[in-house]
């Protein structure tokens, strides 16, 4: 068993979990992936803000193609229900 804190007496999970330093070993000379520059990640935010926006306006079309569908609906259910009680 391994103490760690206010663990005490705590079985830890085999695998990368068993020692409480192994998962903070990582180092930029571990990375798989070098760091982007500062043009790849204005760009990368471009792009990120350009989706969102699409995202957005799509989203927005098919709240406005709902509502227009409910309001001919609940006009034809009112105009079935007047219909009814005459």
């Amino acid at each position: 068993m391994i103490a760690l804190g206010g663990l005490r007496g705590t079985r830890l999970p085999e695998g990368n979990f068993w020692r409480a330093d192994a998962l903070m070993r990582m180092t930029y000379e571990n990375r798989t992936t070098p760091p982007r520059s500062r043009e790849e990640r204005a760009a990368l935010m471009e792009k990120r803000r350009e989706d969102a926006e699409k995202a957005l306006d799509e989203r927005k079309k098919a709240d406005d193609a709902f509502r227009a569908n409910y309001e001919r609906l609940k006009a034809e259910r009112l105009a079935r229900e007047a219909a009814g009680d005459s």
